[in-house]
Formats: C-alpha cells, structure tokens, sequence
C-alpha cells in the first residue's frame, strides 16, 4: 500500500526515502492503473522526475512539510508550463508562464506534482468525465467518482497518490470525497484568501487524502497555517446530528441514514450528541442556484469558445447571463443569520455527505442539461449550504453499503474558523473506526 504523506515526509526529510524514487514510484503506479481510473487528464512524467530531482537537491530538505510527496492537482489552478484545461475542449491552450498560489505553495512545501485531474466541464457537474475518459470510484468502476474534484478523488483513493488539490463550489471536494471513501475538506471562506474566488465567493481550495492527518498536513500548506498540520483532540463538544434533506425534505435511503447514526453513536461517548436541524430558508435555495447558474456563464464569456462547449454547458451558461442579476447578499445574509444562531447551541452539525448513492460511470457530458443537473442537485443537497455560508465542512468515511462496495460517509460542519475542530473530530472517528485507506 502507498505510504501516506505523512510518512513520506517524514522519511524523505531523514534522508530514508529519496524523493525521486518515491516519485518513480508513484508515476508507476499511475501509468499501470490510470487506464482504469481515469484519474489524470495529464501526467507530468518527465517534469515530475526533473521536480523530484530538484527537491532532493534543496539544501532546505529537512525542514519541508511535503518533502518529496508526489501530489495531485486539479486542472483549475495555474501551473507553470502546462494550459489550464477546465475539463473543456473549448478554451485557451497557452501554458501558464507561472505558478499560481496553489502550485506556488505545494512547491514551496517540497512537494511534486505529478498531474493534472480530471474535472466536468467548467466544474458544473458532480460527474467528472470528458470525451477523453471518465473518472471512475476505485472502489466500484460502476459508480463515478464524483465531481468535481473527481478525478483527484479517484487519484487518492486508487492509491495513485497520498494527496490532492481539490476545489469546492457546492461540494466539489466532499462528495467525490464521499463517493470515493476518503477524506475531504473544505475550510471556510477566505481561509485559503484569493483576490476574487470563484463563483461568486462559493468555491474555495481544500484537501482530499486517504487520512486525518495528511487532510490537516496538506490544509496547512494549502491555507499557509503551519499549526493546522497536527489534528488535536477537541474537548467534550455538543453535535447536532440531523438527516434532514435540506429544503426539499426529500427522502433518505437507509445507509445513508445508518452512516449518521454510526458517527454519532462513536461520538457519544466523549460528546454530548443531540438530533438538531438547522432552519434552511429557501431563499438560500435561491442563493445557492443563482450563484450555480451565473458563476460559470461569468467565467465561460469572452474565455472560452462558446460553440464548441458542451450542449448541457452552453445551456447553463445562456441560463446562467440571464440569471446573473438574481445574484447577491441577501439571500447569504440571511443564510448565515440563521446558521450563527444554530451554532450558539451547538459546536458540530453532523449530516450525511451525500443525499443519494453515487451516480453511476457514463459519459455524462454527452446528455442534456437536465439529464443532468436533475441528480447532480438532489445528490449535493447536504453540501452546497455550507459553501454560501462560508462554513467550514468536511466528508469522512464511517460505514460501508449493505450491498455496493461502497463508502458511506458523513458531513461535519463547524463555525468560521473550526478547522481544527473538525480535523480533530474526524481523527477520533478515524481512531475508533479505522477504515480501508485505498483499494
């Protein structure tokens, strides 16, 4: 099994492990299983090997955080040398002439980067699959793995690599995180500070790993707070739990149901743990899927060549510019009213990741916008109100599927600046529930 990042940290800066080694390793592992995964849109073989030659020269070896971690990292983010993808055949091709904050940091930590992941098309779906491939869940090819972090997701659980980049606009790392049986987290707005983030404030950048502490090791370096690489155990908490679809009241299946169940029966034995739900208002329905709507249209015209997107794309993009005036504050304002008075008398919300099964593997960019966007909005009904409050959330696994080989994994959501918290609680479930880190 592939070591974590952790270890491979740790072992490269005692001079144990040589960078370029674990890096040969790793692109190994990639090219005799990629095939399958459909993880990488691009492998960076040649480049990773001259990287990993560099970090094993760098007379700072011993003091970086990633020393010689082969990481993956999202086609969304600049990278030097490389074009920026977005999952679409219908944008710019020049390559970045420099690092972008992601990639900067990732360096600066010691880090390799071995690929570039798969992502739908401007990132709008919860499926990640391209006329090139699909990504796929390692641990059932039948289901995808997610979007649309979802070929990151499908990298770290395969075991191809220890870590990834991954964004969350609506919970584009917490469901492939959840789908996958990993662990992902998307911290809190401005956390990870970019001068004009995407969608509208929604999105941010987060971590999906195999572990607590490689999710808490890459957030620090992705977040630049060194203190947030060791996870602590919080004092005694009050969680809420709660399966409540939010705003539709939609019916559960019973292991996503059981899953919450399963987390807080671990967690009650240090915790006081009660069923809580927050009062959703719809008008951050309204907010969530205005936002949705006008933030790729915002991103799509004048830098992509609108006739050759996607059909379902184009259609989200001419809804999105008749949208984009429904977009503002209001319906956040509101939102975040209501969840600071919820989290006056609870410390953690503890939901389920996902609102439906995973969908299954196909190439879902070939059908309509609503054969679409219908599953992808009910499937993210419990991750995208977190992302217009600006909270911080992360997907944990705690069960497994009567019937599908399939992670059942829960939400756990905290007030601005509850990282740590969160970090800290998923290590406790993680020690009390050990689960199977790669397939």
């Amino acid at each position: 099994m592939v070591q974590t990042a952790v270890e491979i940290a740790r072992g490269v800066r005692a001079g144990e492990l040589d960078p370029v080694q674990v890096t040969e390793e790793a692109l190994a592992r990639i090219a005799a299983a990629d095939g399958v995964v459909g993880a990488f849109r691009r492998v960076r073989f040649a480049e990773a090997r001259a990287e990993a030659a560099e970090v094993a020269a760098r007379p700072d070896l011993a003091s970086l955080p990633l020393a010689g971690v082969p990481v993956a990292v999202k086609d969304v983010t600049e990278v030097a040398g490389e074009y920026l993808g977005w999952g679409s055949e219908a944008g710019p091709r020049e390559a970045a002439a420099a690092d972008g904050l992601i990639a900067t940091r990732l360096r600066a930590a010691g880090a390799v980067i071995v690929g570039l992941t798969r992502v739908p098309e401007l990132c709008i779906f919860p499926t990640s699959d391209d006329p090139a491939g699909i990504a796929r869940n390692p641990r059932n090819p039948a289901f995808t793995a997610g979007g649309s972090s979802g070929g990151s997701a499908a990298a770290v659980a395969a075991g191809l690599v220890p870590i990834a980049h991954g964004t969350d606009g609506l919970g584009s790392i917490r469901l492939p995180a959840g789908m996958c049986g990993i662990v992902g987290l998307k911290p809190g707005r401005d956390v990870v500070w970019e001068e004009n983030p995407g969608w509208f404030g929604l999105s941010t950048h987060g971590p999906l790993t195999t572990t607590v502490a490689d999710a808490a090791l890459l957030m620090s370096v992705l977040a630049d707070r060194p203190e947030w690489a060791t996870t602590a155990t919080p004092g005694p908490l009050r969680i809420a739990t709660s399966t409540q679809v939010p705003f539709t009241r939609a019916p559960l299946s019973r292991p996503l149901r059981a899953a919450v169940e399963r987390a807080a029966e671990l967690l009650s034995a240090g915790h006081s743990v009660t069923s809580a739900t927050p009062a959703y208002p719809l008008r951050a329905l309204g907010g969530l899927v205005a936002r949705w709507l006008a933030g790729p249209a915002e991103q799509a015209v004048g830098s992509f060549d609108l006739s050759r997107l996607q059909p379902r794309t184009r259609t989200h993009v001419r809804v999105g510019r008749l949208t984009a005036r429904l977009v503002n504050d209001r319906a956040r304002d509101e939102w975040e009213a209501i969840a600071a008075q919820f989290f006056e008398s609870h410390d953690v919300l503890v939901t389920p990741t996902l609102a439906t099964l995973p969908l299954k593997a196909r190439r879902w960019h070939r059908e309509s916008w609503l054969a679409n966007a219908v599953p992808s909005s009910r499937v993210a009904s419990f991750t995208g109100p977190w992302n217009l409050a600006g909270y911080p959330a992360l997907s944990v696994p705690v069960a497994r599927h009567p019937v599908h080989d399939l992670a059942m994994c829960v939400q756990l959501v905290a007030r601005p600046g509850g990282e740590p918290v969160l970090l800290g609680l998923a290590a406790e479930l993680e020690s009390a529930n050990p689960w199977p880190r790669t397939v």
